[in-house]
């Protein structure tokens, strides 16, 4: 019992020093778990800042770029304006000249004319083609002054268009790096659950192979020690026997000795009967006769003392054979008794082990079954988790997208109110010299 009470001491310190050598393997592991997502949010985190700096990098270009287009077409209008100024001046010059001319003209032909006369109407001619050319200048400054003007505003609204457009691919840039990083997330998740699976079941078959390596080694070796004990009991009982029979022809030449000694003593007692029995007779008989009488009592005692020396030596020999049946007999019994006990025994032990064996191999399915459903509802969590976290990611990239648009709408709407108010109307029509025009 102190071997079987070591050993299992020693199997339950093995098992022990298993599972805990397992617990610290799987802390490991979800440590390192733990590490890899945190690597990846970091990462995250630094792609996302990475893209907004660029974003605003973009923006910032996007809104030199937009000025530096702006001032040039301004200044292409400007200096398309004075050209068409200067072509409209030139273009007086000559008219003023050639009514100049023809009015000149006209005035020859007529020498009759006074030159006074002659003085005064080209004065009033030059002061009305003056007063008509500054009000057609006017009016033309006045509808360069609006071209321009209308010009800008359109600029500006194009301009708002394209900040909306390079806003709504900034924001699905953002959107869709958001996206994959939180793919790339719920696959690292899935990944590591999948690995923790694993080294879930490796660990719980390395645990249930050495308790059953344990236990194997443990009902060997009380196979072992019941067959060792079963054969020290035979050879215990077999050295009995010997004993027993070495000691038989002893005890039998005691009882010999005793039945022998009874007999002496039945023969002690028969003489001082016969001593008595032929005193008595030689008293009461005639001196004659004493002869006969000596000789028939010495022939009846020889007699019985031979029927006598025959019962006893009877006596003997049923006692010898009676003996020698008795141990026969008993040893059989005890060689049946301990044989069927010891068949007992192995049958309890037999018993005692597919007990054991039985209840281990259940306690392994009941083990495996709470892993998988430990397994499956984790799994479950983890897909309701990545689903949620989608939905949650599809919801606010949908609102960020939707407010967007809205704000964009209202700038440009709110634009537009501007613009007719100001008297532009409508400005989408217009078109813009690019720079390769210039």
């Amino acid at each position: 019992m102190s071997g079987y009470k070591r050993m299992r001491r020693q199997h339950q310190k093995q098992l022990i020093a298993l599972e805990n050598r397992l617990k610290a393997e799987m802390d490991e592991h979800r440590l390192r778990l733990q590490k890899e997502v945190e690597t990846h949010a970091n990462h995250t985190y630094i792609e996302l800042e990475r893209l907004a700096k660029r974003h605003t990098v973009h923006t910032d270009k996007e809104i030199k770029a937009a000025t530096a287009e702006e001032k040039r077409i301004q200044q292409q209008i400007i200096a398309q304006q004075k050209k068409e100024l200067t072509t409209f001046v030139d273009n007086q010059k000559k008219e003023y000249r050639l009514c100049k001319d023809k009015i000149k003209e006209e005035m020859n032909e007529d020498p009759s004319t006074p030159k006074e006369e002659k003085q005064e109407r080209l004065s009033r001619h030059k002061e009305t083609v003056q007063h008509s050319q500054a009000e057609d200048e006017a009016h033309l400054l006045d509808q360069q002054r609006l071209v321009y003007d209308r010009s800008c505003r359109a600029l500006k609204r194009r301009t708002l268009v394209k900040r909306h457009e390079f806003e709504q691919e900034q924001m699905r840039e953002e959107l869709n790096k958001k996206k994959t990083q939180k793919e790339m997330e719920q696959a690292l998740m899935i990944r590591q659950d999948e690995s923790t699976q694993e080294l879930e079941r490796r660990q719980l078959q390395t645990l249930q192979r050495l308790r059953v390596e344990l236990i194997l080694l443990q009902h060997q070796t009380e196979l072992e020690n019941q067959e060792e004990y079963n054969g020290r009991r035979q050879r215990e009982l077999h050295r009995k026997h010997a004993l027993e029979q070495r000691q038989q022809p002893r005890n039998l030449k005691m009882l010999e000795m005793q039945i022998k000694k009874q007999f002496q003593d039945t023969c002690k007692v028969q003489n001082k009967q016969y001593k008595a029995l032929r005193n008595h007779q030689l008293e009461v008989s005639p001196k004659s006769e004493h002869k006969a009488i000596l000789k028939s009592l010495k022939e009846e005692q020889t007699r019985k003392l031979a029927v006598l020396a025959e019962q006893y030596e009877q006596s003997i020999n049923e006692m010898m054979a009676s003996q020698a049946m008795r141990l026969e007999e008993e040893q059989e019994r005890e060689c049946q008794a301990l044989k069927q006990q010891l068949q007992q025994e192995m049958e309890l032990l037999d018993a005692y082990q597919s007990k054991t064996k039985a209840q281990t191999e259940g306690q392994h399915e009941r083990e495996l079954q709470m892993l998988e459903q430990k397994v499956s509802l984790r799994r479950a969590h983890l897909e309701q988790k990545i689903e949620e976290e989608l939905a949650s990611l599809q919801k606010e990239s949908t609102e960020r997208i939707k407010q967007l648009f809205e704000r964009q709408e209202r700038e440009l709407d709110a634009f537009d109110a501007e613009s007719a108010r100001l008297g532009f109307g409508s400005l989408g029509s217009l078109d813009f010299p690019k720079e390769d025009d210039r």
